[in-house]
């Protein structure tokens, strides 16, 4: 690879060529303010806006400051990141985006985890020149099921297109209008709920500011703790576990799930249960799904659709239904884990504590924000009841903790209430991506040859590259596996499923970029993969220390059958656990 020699601030570096000057400063230690700037390397995308012009540096010899985040280093070149002239051109751009924002700092969501407040903060910026005569734009405030926008609040660094339209492919937002009322919108501004988002929140986890927040649902969760007629039931995600701990000062990868349950009992839950119990569950009907379709398959049935797709993801499930609604028939029908717990809690456990379905609240604490959108679809209720009452993400979890006053470090370690707090290491592993296809591979391989499974983990269904494929030996059956993270990636293994050139016998997807680790409702990582490494090897580890490792052996779940379902995929299993997909492509609704 050819390389290019520079100097940055007195300092000689090496670079590949075409190495951004922003990039070749960060190799020194030298760290440019940045904006609107996404280090996207990662997923193999290579991202250079230049729109805020924060980052602007001084090269030699060039009469304009050059944004460094958008400009290719040359040998030879001479930077300077911080002379008079660019520090005063640095607070030049600042007070400009902050003379059209917004002034309720105070009460705004991102508050104190904004990082335009902190760019003003480090830029010394104690007053804003000529405000007086901005013109903040008027803007109404959309909010959809999941997702808040106040797009007064929109600097126009465009991270949240950058998001949406390269890296998930679902191109529900782009820049709108000018000057003042430039922003970042769907298409004829219309309301986000009548575009093409699912919800999957990556835009809100990249963007700077308050302009794009998940709705606030703690307030309904705490009303129903405080109403006497209510038993409330919570039920958490494998990926929390994992992640909660950031918002509290720990490492990045700290397992916290038994301060996680003492913390829950602490804020006045009644039961707090585990919704890796569901996704154990969710691999017995799932997996007798994928063996099912496979025999008959095998067994000559053209009527046996393959590969089949997992869908325990909501934001994957928005996205199908959107892009390819003409494969519907091809998912496996499993509801995901939140909502297959949701209706055993309201039938099942329900009758177990003899309380009416209308008078338990189920909560859950997810990672993803489109969660919030899919308890509130139509089919997951009975009656107007949903079966998932209210979903909170673990950033609204930390804030819940933190105003109740409870100290989550000093805790003391508490277990999951039974009968749905009892889960196995599979239904751990959900959590990142891989993680559901080789939690069915434990089940699907004992059940179809009836031999012990030599080994639990499939390592060569883990990692993080963005399409990967593995084959996995069922006693003699070849069994092709196709994984994909992030919706860009899905797209292009469902274009092969659609043009009939897909070879693989199962496929797993997960919308966000690691998985549910790297959810949209997380604590803000900015894609950083050392964070979500972290996060991983802690799900995995977590997998490890668990006495049992495969769903089919949760002996809550054996009980579950025995007691209620009968069995999995019986009729009862699928009139609770069971779904169906639409048609949802969206038409475009102009504003008059």
């Amino acid at each position: 690879m050819e390389t290019i020699k520079l100097n940055i601030d007195n300092k000689e570096v090496e670079v590949q060529k075409g190495t951004t000057i922003l990039k070749a400063a960060r190799q020194l230690g030298i760290d440019i303010p940045t904006l609107c700037y996404l280090d996207l390397s990662d997923l193999n995308i290579e991202n250079k806006p230049g729109g805020c012009r924060i980052c602007v540096v001084e090269v030699q010899r060039r009469r304009n400051l050059a944004p460094a985040c958008s400009t290719n280093c040359e040998e030879g070149m001479v930077v300077k990141t911080h002379t008079t002239r660019v520090l005063n051109a640095r607070r030049t751009v600042m007070e400009f985006i902050l003379s059209d924002h917004p002034k309720d700092c105070l009460v705004c969501a991102k508050s104190g985890n904004c990082e335009l407040q902190d760019m003003a903060h480090r830029l010394g910026i104690r007053d804003i020149p000529g405000a007086e005569y901005a013109e903040v734009s008027t803007y109404k405030p959309d909010t959809s099921p999941s997702i808040k926008r106040n797009l007064d609040k929109c600097i126009m660094c465009r991270r949240c297109e950058t998001m949406c339209n390269v890296v998930q492919t679902v191109g529900a937002l782009s820049a709108v209008n000018r000057g003042f009322m430039a922003t970042v919108a769907p298409a004829f501004e219309q309301n986000l709920e009548h575009s093409t988002c699912t919800y999957c929140g990556q835009c809100v986890a990249v963007c700077p500011t308050g302009a794009l927040t998940e709705v606030d649902n703690t307030p309904d969760v705490l009303r129903a703790l405080a109403d006497p007629t209510k038993t409330v039931v919570v039920q958490t995600a494998p990926a929390v576990r994992v992640a909660l701990g950031e918002a509290f000062g720990m490492q990045p990868g700290t397992i916290v799930t038994g301060k996680l349950v003492a913390a829950l009992r602490a804020l006045g839950f009644d039961y707090v249960f585990d919704t890796d119990f569901s996704a154990d569950l969710t691999i017995m009907e799932e997996g007798t799904e994928l063996l099912d379709r496979l025999t008959r398959h095998l067994n000559g049935d053209k009527s046996a659709r393959l590969p089949i797709l997992t869908s325990c993801c909501p934001g994957w499930v928005n996205f199908f239904e959107e892009y390819f609604p003409d494969l519907k028939d091809v998912p496996s029908t499993s509801k995901s884990p939140q909502q297959m717990f949701g209706a055993i809690a309201k039938t099942y456990f329900a009758d177990k504590i003899k309380v009416d379905r209308k008078d338990l609240v189920v909560v859950s604490i997810m990672p993803c924000l489109a969660k919030k959108y899919e308890c509130q679809r139509e089919e997951f209720s009975v009656d107007g009841n949903r079966d998932v009452d209210f979903s909170i993400s673990t950033r609204e979890l930390a804030a819940f903790i933190k105003q109740a006053n409870i100290d989550l470090n000093n805790l003391e370690d508490e277990d999951f209430d039974d009968p749905l707090g009892e889960s196995t290491g599979a239904g751990v592993i959900f959590g990142a991506t891989g993680g559901v296809i080789e939690a069915a591979c434990r089940t699907a391989y004992e059940v179809y040859t009836g031999k012990k499974l030599d080994r639990l983990d499939f390592t060569e269904l883990r990692g993080l590259e963005g399409v990967r494929s593995a084959t996995i030996d069922f006693d003699g059956l070849p069994l092709n596996i196709g994984i994909a993270h992030g919706l860009g990636n899905a797209r292009k293994l469902l274009d092969d499923v659609r043009s009939g050139k897909s070879q693989f016998h199962a496929i797993e997807v997960m919308a966000c970029p690691g998985g549910c680790i790297g959810g949209g409702g997380q604590p803000l990582h900015l894609g950083n993969s050392e964070i979500i490494k972290a996060r991983a090897a802690a799900i995995y580890k977590e997998d490890s220390m668990k006495p049992l490792r495969k769903s089919h052996e949760n002996p809550f779940i054996i009980k579950l059958y025995e007691e209620f379902l009968e069995k999995p995929n019986s009729e009862k299993a699928h009139h609770l656990l069971h779904t169906r997909y639409f048609d949802k492509k969206k038409k475009i609704i102009v504003k008059q």
